[in-house]
């Protein structure tokens, strides 16, 4: 993973906290408001309402600009977020400064800001966050606006039950904020450990590229001294009509071996996405289709298509052309049985399902699948399939294997149109 990569999460994550911070300030403004306007005739204390409603409205305008210029973000910057505490701190010490100052109870949710950077920001800013707020605290000791309270019992009273309200907010707050930083945290692993798998098997995919050319490479020859034996005894007139039809055969096939070795060229990147041709998707599963039956003349199979009529055009893609076929090849050594290949598509997808007769696929296939290979014994589910779903996931597909009720394995391909028409 790229430098640039992990820059990029953290400014996903300080997004995230910041979205929080932004909502849990509405909800604390709202009722900020309520006990503005409430408490004079409920509780008997004469508060300045006229600056503390202003203060409030200027915490919400704030508040606002704040939620219109980051709903779009992809990123945010610590410092972007550490301003948006030092604004949450300083609406708390003008609302104080206003209400009773430090010998208001209220002046602990000053903390909850201080958790907040804490589990947000870079140790550099959570110091500053911190001195800020002792610094505020400590103003707010000298410098304030006093309740006036006449009896020293029912200010007693009202400071007490101050304190259980700011320690259930502040509860609230650091538990909600808590929560949502695990589960934010652990989203970004579960991230995490899939890239590191993607990578792992990027890497084994590379290995097997440059094996794969590296044979190419090599079995040119030998498929061309082959191929000019096998013409000269097609010649041959001593040869009996069963050898002539039998060397036919083995000349049909040294010509398939060499249009796979051209296609592994082309497949490599001289052809361009860019100059591929698009083609109906039913003419292009028929003609996937008679290709491969061209190979693998021994295994019964035919082909299903519906959909809609006409059929959407796409972009045929090498890669898909060479998962379909791996997945059509473990089928044929799956075992005896008719091979079924299934394409259908609606307005938005397109599925392709490969159906055997075999004695489908085992617990250990279906839950691995696709992410490590597995041996050449394990019904033919190891480098093929680990190809096939390499080239899906880059497609934007998905690969699902399943069993069938009435026995044979089944691997369903579903690729959304948009990735894959012109």
């Amino acid at each position: 993973m790229t430098s640039n990569t992990i820059r990029s999460g953290d400014g996903a994550q300080t997004l995230a906290s910041l979205h929080r911070l932004i909502a849990a300030r509405w909800v604390v403004l709202a009722l900020a408001a309520v006990v503005i306007l409430l408490a004079p005739a409920l509780l008997a204390i004469p508060l300045a309402a006229l600056p503390l409603l202003a203060i409030v409205a200027v915490a919400v305008l704030f508040n606002g600009i704040a939620w219109l210029r980051f709903r779009s973000s992809v990123t945010a910057s610590a410092a972007e977020l550490f301003r948006q505490i030092c604004l949450d701190l300083a609406t708390l010490a003008a609302l104080m400064f206003f209400s009773g100052g430090a010998t208001n109870p209220l002046i602990s949710l000053l903390l909850p800001s201080v958790a907040f950077a804490a589990l947000s920001l870079p140790g550099g800013y959570v110091v500053l966050v911190a001195g800020l707020a002792i610094a505020a605290y400590s103003v707010l000791m000298l410098a304030f606006v006093p309740l006036p309270i006449e009896s020293a019992g029912r200010a007693a009273q009202l400071h007490l039950s101050g304190m259980w309200l700011t320690f259930v907010v502040s509860a609230a707050l650091i538990a909600w904020f808590i929560l949502r930083m695990m589960a934010t945290i652990r989203q970004r692993d579960a991230e995490l450990a899939a890239a590191s798998e993607r990578a792992l098997r990027d890497q084994h995919l590379v290995a097997l590229g440059t094996l794969a050319a590296g044979a190419a490479h090599e079995l040119g020859t030998p498929l061309a001294t082959m191929a000019v034996i096998a013409g000269e005894l097609e010649h041959d007139q001593t040869l009996s009509a069963a050898a002539h039809a039998d060397i036919g055969i083995l000349r049909g096939q040294i010509a398939a071996c060499k249009t796979i070795l051209t296609g592994l060229t082309e497949r490599a990147g001289v052809r361009r996405l860019e100059a591929a041709a698009a083609v109906a998707i039913d003419v292009w599963a028929e003609a996937l289709h008679r290709r491969w039956r061209q190979r693998q003349t021994q295994c019964a199979s035919r082909i299903e298509i519906a959909g809609p009529a006409p059929a959407p055009e796409i972009v045929v893609l090498p890669t898909l052309e060479q998962g379909v076929i791996n997945l059509l090849d473990n089928a044929a050594r799956a075992g005896c049985g008719e091979i079924v290949l299934a394409v259908r598509w609606d307005a938005a997808t397109l599925v392709i399902e490969v159906r055997d007769r075999g004695p489908g696929f085992s617990a250990e296939v279906l839950l691995q699948a696709g992410r490590t290979p597995f041996p050449a014994h394990a019904g033919g589910s190891g480098i093929g399939l680990l190809l096939a779903q390499s080239v899906i996931e880059r497609l934007g597909g998905r690969l699902v294997l399943a069993n069938a009720a009435d026995g044979g394995g089944i691997a369903r391909i579903e690729l959304p149109l948009d990735k894959i028409c012109p």
